[in-house]
């Protein structure tokens, strides 16, 4: 017995499969016949469309990260310009750097 080469379905394809699965005209075994598909997969892709159904008219927008202050985050930059400036300084002077600026 050959075994039949991996096959990739279309997402039209799938959303047609998930609908109808969705619909119930039909029995999951005789949808899987139907399409020639394995159960497990029609189960898989109905599940999909259910939990992504909201997504098709439009998501909320959570405000999970905080908005970006920039004044923040130049100042941290700043702060962090002049700390590397002075060790780049002290280290030049005590020779720990090799390409120290004498």
């Amino acid at each position: 017995m050959s075994r039949r080469p991996r096959r990739n379905h279309s997402p039209a394809f799938k959303a047609k499969v998930a609908l109808a699965a969705i619909k119930g005209e039909k029995t999951l075994g005789e949808r899987a016949q139907d399409y020639d598909l394995h159960p497990n997969q029609i189960t898989t892709g109905r599940t999909q469309l259910l939990e992504g159904a909201a997504g098709v008219f439009g998501s909320e927008k959570s405000s999970d990260e905080p908005a970006v202050d920039v004044k923040t985050l130049h100042a941290k930059i700043g702060e962090l310009t002049l700390a590397n400036d002075f060790l780049e300084g002290a280290l030049g002077k005590a020779r720990l750097l090799p390409s120290a600026k004498r």
